[in-house]
């Protein structure tokens, strides 16, 4: 298989991923910092035989997306932060409906408007289930723009295997910088039998795709069959990166774009003879909890970094079930944390080896 090495963005990247896995349809609503996603959607679409609409807003993309996945192709729709908010109905009729798409969020500063400033401050909504009812998404965290492109096809892949959304969840610092990347020129995507799509009856029995379940039990049954394909998920789908953490006394925690910036500090440290090690969460949800807690047989210390108030830490800090202690490290509303000021952090936190 020849590859290609090209010079692209996180967005651009991104949308050649779901070209490459197979996407037939894409719906979206301009808004920065991903406006270049859906610009070369427009592009990549029409050149692959897909179908583009930009949308009227983003509340129509979304069920747009759920009627062409009805009808049995790859979809995908992306937006960023109070773009997903209107979404959210969609998503939980979509998760409701067992209807695989794959969902782009390139977050920026909230809350509300905002601003376009790079920011995760929608962990809680992607992980915990931003809409109505007990779902959940695959919610993959990439880190560069080779991440963008690989995770993408990735979350195809995950969607049609298990019949649900899949969010990729970035930033706008990773959706707009601009890395060296390798693509390759094609790649045979899986094949998933789609005996629930709505393709016309021609002499079958007719197919009904709905989330109105009103006789009595029958909601209940089907929320058991959900929770029931989570708790598979939950086994064999949890992906993450672990550096130097064998012998760390200090171990990071970090996702996306942070845990580079994290990893660069870990660096810097390791070099004043510090300690300390890093753990990049790849899955977001399922979350890497069992990395977490044999960690904790080690580490005298573990530290989030993220921009937000502070959301995956509470995740972090369930994981490791007060077996040590967790220290908290966030920059709010587009504010980036440095390299420099994670080491000082780390620096001021006496008593953990260092």
């Amino acid at each position: 298989m020849s590859k290609n090495r090209v010079l692209m963005c996180g967005n651009e990247a991104c949308g050649e991923g779901a070209v490459l896995a197979g996407c037939k349809f894409y719906a979206g609503y301009p808004i920065t910092p991903q406006n270049e996603l859906t610009s070369y959607m427009s592009k990549r679409m029409n050149e692959t035989l897909g179908v583009f609409i930009q949308s009227e807003s983003e509340t129509s993309a979304i069920n747009m997306v759920f009627g062409a996945s009805a009808a049995g192709v790859r979809v995908m729709t992306s937006s960023s932060s109070p773009g997903i908010s209107l979404k959210q109905e969609g998503i939980s009729y979509l998760s409701a409906c067992e209807l695989p798409c794959v969902i782009v969020n390139m977050q920026r500063g909230g809350p509300g408007l905002g601003n376009i400033a790079p920011s995760q401050g929608d962990y809680f909504q992607s992980v915990k289930g931003g809409g109505h009812g007990d779902y959940k998404l695959i919610v993959l965290a990439p880190a560069s723009v080779q991440d963008m492109l690989d995770l993408t096809i990735t979350a195809f892949d995950l969607a049609d295997k298990y019949r649900m959304p899949v969010l990729i969840l970035g930033d706008g610092l990773l959706g707009q910088m601009m890395e060296p990347l390798t693509i390759p020129s094609e790649i045979e995507p899986k094949h998933y039998d789609k005996p629930w799509a709505l393709t016309g009856c021609k002499g079958r029995e007719p197919r009904v795709i709905k989330s109105l379940l009103l006789a009595d039990g029958a909601l209940e049954e089907h929320n058991k069959h959900l929770q029931e394909k989570f708790k598979i998920i939950k086994e064999v789908e949890v992906y993450s990166q672990s550096f130097n953490t064998k012998d760390a006394d200090i171990i990071i925690v970090a996702y996306g774009s942070v845990a580079r910036i994290a990893k660069a500090a870990m660096t810097l440290a390791r070099a004043k003879g510090l300690k300390v090690g890093l753990i990049r969460p790849i899955t977001l949800w399922p979350f890497p909890d069992k990395v977490i807690q044999e960690a904790c047989a080690r580490a005298k210390k573990f530290l989030v970094v993220e921009m937000s108030a502070g959301q995956m830490v509470e995740d972090v800090r369930l994981a490791v079930n007060g077996k040590v202690e967790v220290d908290f490290y966030g920059r709010m509303g587009g504010g980036v944390p440095g390299e420099g000021e994670i080491l000082k952090h780390i620096e001021s936190l006496g008593g953990a080896g260092v």
